[in-house]
């Protein structure tokens, strides 16, 4: 019964992904919106449920491992396999302006992350992401997105006219209720699969739950770059990767005081160091080939390894 449910998972994935993008397109050339801002915010943002649903409830019941190893995994899985997967199948190509700005603040979200829960412990002595913490994480959004309304009227990029259609709506919703709704389903067969085969719950949540809550932005950017729109495809990764931790980290430290472990310390370094090394070869021609893409699975594939072993 899981391999079945883990199957109709992947359809609504599949299909859902579909005409979400779709609609989102639509919708950005009527109002005039560049598919890229479509793509940082309600693509990136609604693709992100799955994270905000386990983080956020996983902080209620203050579970801090999960809410902060959710996060991390899952932005790990968005820049190496999401991009990389996707490069396979088409050269993902971006713009110097989002390069610049969007992709440095998804950087810049992580290593101020980190200083946040280093601040606590110097002078604290606990790893921790505080309330204060918290609320510093959605400022930066706060600014961050004030910054992409700003940008819509200034922008020079031309955008197909269209008629408004009340199909466009129903698309994105349907879209992703269907994206929501199977990724939880893959997420919970997958599990149910991964421990009839003996792995510990441990090792499930840091790779099954993270990388099963990024499926929708896989789905996506595949569907989306597939569809000739790469904007979305790029801007659904690198958006998702920014409110992951700037609005869902942030909420749930308002939520709850996360007490970080070592592990997750050490994990949110090496999405550091990943971002990097992807800023520096991956995007340095504004674009991420085949070859590029394969070396970026590689690197996800030694992480397995490296925390399977851990």
């Amino acid at each position: 019964m899981n391999y079945i449910l883990l199957f109709i998972g992947f359809l609504l994935l599949i299909k859902g992904a579909d005409i979400f993008v779709e609609g989102s397109s639509n919708i950005a050339k009527f109002f005039k919106i560049p598919t890229i801002i479509i793509g940082l915010t309600l693509v990136a943002f609604g693709t992100s449920a799955p994270e905000a649903a386990v983080s956020i409830t996983a902080a209620i019941n203050k579970s801090a491992d999960l809410s902060v190893s959710n996060i991390i995994g899952s932005n790990i899985f968005n820049l190496f396999v999401v991009l990389g997967i996707t490069s396979l199948f088409k050269d993902v190509v971006t713009e110097k302006v989002v390069i610049k700005k969007d992709y440095k603040l998804a950087l810049f979200s992580s290593l101020l992350l980190l200083l946040l829960i280093l601040f606590n412990y110097f002078f604290k002595g606990t790893l921790m992401l505080n309330r204060i913490g918290g609320v510093i994480l959605l400022i930066v959004l706060v600014y961050y997105l004030i910054g992409l309304i700003k940008g819509i009227d200034s922008s020079k990029k031309t955008i197909e006219e269209r008629k408004f259609s009340i199909k466009d709506i129903i698309f994105i919703v349907v879209g992703l209720g269907c994206v929501i709704f199977g990724g939880n389903l893959t997420v919970n067969a997958a599990t149910e699969i991964a421990r009839t085969f003996g792995m510990s719950e441990r090792f499930i949540g840091l790779t099954i739950v993270a990388v099963g809550t990024s499926l929708p932005e896989l789905c996506t950017s595949l569907v989306a770059l597939l569809k000739g729109e790469n904007d979305i495809a790029v801007g659904n990764v690198i958006g998702s990767n920014i409110f992951n931790i700037l609005f869902i980290l942030g909420i749930t430290g308002l939520i709850n005081p996360l007490i970080i472990n070592i592990e997750s310390v050490i994990d949110l370094m090496i999405l550091i160091v990943a971002s990097i090394i992807l800023l520096l070869f991956g995007f340095n021609d504004l674009k991420i080939d085949k070859k590029e893409g394969i070396c970026m699975l590689i690197f996800y594939l030694a992480y397995c390894v490296y925390i399977f072993f851990r």
